[in-house]
Formats: C-alpha cells, structure tokens, sequence
C-alpha cells in the first residue's frame, strides 16, 4: 500500500462564465431583457473589459446572488476518506466519489500526515497499521469470498479501512458555494489537507475567472481583520476591534 499524493484538476466550467455573470448582474438593475443582451454580447458588441469593471463594482455591493449562475467541476484525487468526509458538508455542491463497496481496496493506497512523517518512529508505527489495515482487509475479503459472498465481499472488508485510505471524488460548485468555501478551507484553522486542496482549486479559479476570484480566499482576506478570536487567530491579520461603551 504504497503512498498517494495530490491531484486537482479542473474539468469543466460554465461556458462564457464572466458574461453570464455580467448578463445576469445587468438583468438586476435593467428594464431591458438579458436575452437582448446576450445576443450583443456575443456579437462582441460589449468589451470584456467593461463587463469586468462593472461585476466588480456590484461585488463591491454585497450583491453575490448571480454568481451563482456559474459552476466549476474538479476531479480530485490522492485525497483521505477523513478530508472527504470534511468536503461533502458543504451542500450546495454535487459530488461523485469513488465507492469502497465496488472497487478493490485489497492494495489501497494511503495519506501520510506531514506530521507523522516527520517523525521515524510515528511514521514506522503509521506505515505497519496501514499494512496491517491492508492484510486484513484481503483475509475477511477471501473468508467472505468463500462463504459465498462473491463480489459483495468488498462492502463488509471495507469496515477494516482506516480514514486515511485514498479516494478519488469529482465536486462541483457554483461560484458562490466555491468562495464560501475557500473561505471556510483556505483559513490556517481548517485541517491542513483540505486546506492544501482548497488552494490548489483556488490558484486554477484566479487564473480562470480572475473578475470573481482574484480576492478570493480566507475570511479575513475580504474582512481585513481575523474573525476567529483571540483564542484561534493564527495572527496574520489583525482582530477586529470593538468600540468603547460610551
């Protein structure tokens, strides 16, 4: 069971994704139609530069809602069942992760924490329970096998697996569950797997759709101070300051 590492990769987004934003922002504040619109902007009548100044002046509003018109898929791999079990709390998103019950985990392969590996004797302890969490698993696969349980055999040797066995999952989001997002993960409190996920996902968005990621990122990136607390602040950005009783 050898050591995984990991992987993002985009798959696919909304077609013309800052002029729907732009289009359906423009809906908002319009009496004329966004179908009219959409027929300018795709005759190139409206410059993409415009359309970008004018979504970033509405951010600037607080008015979001029409970002959400605007999804992106990843595909992501050489993660741990514990991150994923993280990821999909997040609702408003749709996922698609590879199933124990079906796929052969006899020779899984599995995260190592930082740090863990830092340390020889951790990291020896850690690699014998995963070889040991692999031996039984192929055992109770071939009792179960020979008791006739065939292919199901898969969905009970899995209850042997650890959290840190890897998994494959492709997610998709709209552009303002991926901001939520980002800024819940890529804060130095969330657990430093899906925080290195997040920001992997984060640099492919910046450079996809700059408009509406360029800022994208933690709380306190947006906010200008840390909302955590005295007690979690990592210190990187100032606490926020509460006025004096009169």
């Amino acid at each position: 069971m050898p050591e995984t590492k990991l992987e993002v990769k985009l798959l696919t987004g909304t077609p013309n994704a800052m002029s729907l934003i732009y289009a359906a922002f423009r809906q908002c504040y319009s009496p004329g139609f966004a179908g009219d619109l959409w027929s300018r902007i795709i005759r190139g009548e409206i410059d993409p530069g415009d359309q970008a100044e004018f979504i970033a002046k509405v951010l600037e509003s607080g008015h979001d809602s029409p970002v959400e018109h605007v999804s992106y898929s990843f595909a992501v791999q050489g993660v741990s069942r514990a991150l994923t079990h993280q990821l999909v709390r997040h609702r408003i998103a749709s996922y698609s992760q590879q199933s124990q019950r079906y796929v052969d985990e006899s020779d899984f392969e599995y995260v190592l924490p930082p740090a863990i590996a830092r340390i020889p004797e951790a990291r020896k302890k850690f690699e014998e329970i995963m070889s040991a969490a692999g031996r039984a698993y192929r055992d109770l696969k071939t009792i179960l096998q020979e008791q006739g349980r065939d292919k199901k055999a898969n969905e009970d040797a899995r209850f042997v697996l650890p959290q840190a066995s890897e998994s494959k999952i492709v997610v998709t989001m709209n552009c303002r569950s991926l901001i939520h997002f980002f800024e819940l993960r890529c804060c130095e409190r969330a657990q430093w797997e899906i925080r290195k996920m997040a920001w992997k996902m984060l640099k492919i968005l910046k450079a996809e759709l700059p408009v509406i990621f360029k800022t994208a990122g933690p709380r306190c990136e947006r906010l200008g101070y840390c909302p955590e607390g005295e007690k979690f602040t990592c210190g990187k950005k100032p606490l926020k300051t509460v006025p004096a009783s009169p």
